[in-house]
């Protein structure tokens, strides 16, 4: 081993289901990563996210921290940018309210009394396109399919470990997919074929017409 660590990838997850990841894996030691398990049974430590940014906000006058919240159609949820995440922070000053951002951040939670809140921490922030946002959303609802199918299988030991931590209602899960999917009908209806890069992220999104058949994971 030479001491290099592998940078982790960036999970595709709705708000939905990120803003209910409580449980915190206990850490190896501090500079191990920091996971957090999703009601889906999935080890969480990145995210890639796409939503609308509504707001931004220094929390203190000359602090240097802003609170973002940015929402996808399943919910909204905060994150926090400081001088420590120097891309994402000059790339936040350049971004006006109300703006389409594709984040890639990590998933942090805190305690306040009795509740647990999550929140992200933008490592790079970057604005897009519709057709990014609803490609994301296509992808992130096919993702979300296949973890609650891994639910109910009940064979991965974070799954197990899920069910005894949320006990979620996977038809939640099913409706907030659909919930998201509905946004794109009319958007998407044509099919047409594009592509989409962001820069920064390493993503480059190419789809053609037969990709945006939703009748495999949008049913009646």
């Amino acid at each position: 081993m030479n001491g290099f660590r592998r940078r982790e990838v960036a999970r595709r997850a709705f708000a939905y289901e990120i803003n209910r990841s409580t449980y915190r894996f206990p850490r190896e030691d501090e500079k191990s990563p920091a996971y957090v398990l999703t009601p889906l049974g999935v080890r969480v430590n990145r995210v890639f996210i796409v939503g609308a940014l509504l707001d931004k906000e220094e929390i203190k006058p000359d602090s240097g921290i802003w609170r973002i919240r940015v929402s996808d159609p399943t919910s909204a949820i905060y994150g926090y940018v400081s001088r420590f995440q120097p891309d994402a922070l000059e790339s936040l000053m350049e971004i006006d309210v109300p703006e389409l951002v594709a984040i890639v951040g990590k998933v942090r939670t805190f305690e306040v009394g009795a509740r647990i809140f999550v929140s992200l921490r933008p490592e790079y922030v970057s604005p897009v396109e519709s057709g990014v946002r609803d490609y994301w959303v296509y992808e992130t609802a096919k993702h979300t399919i296949e973890r609650i199918k891994a639910m109910e299988r009940k064979e991965d030991e974070d799954v197990k470990l899920a069910w005894q931590i949320y006990n979620p209602n996977l038809d939640e899960y099913r409706a907030i997919v659909k919930q998201a999917l509905l946004t794109l009908k009319g958007t998407i209806a044509e099919g047409e074929e594009e592509e989409e890069e962001i820069q920064g992220f390493e993503e480059e999104f190419e789809f053609e017409e037969e990709e945006w058949d939703l009748s495999d994971i949008l049913k009646e």
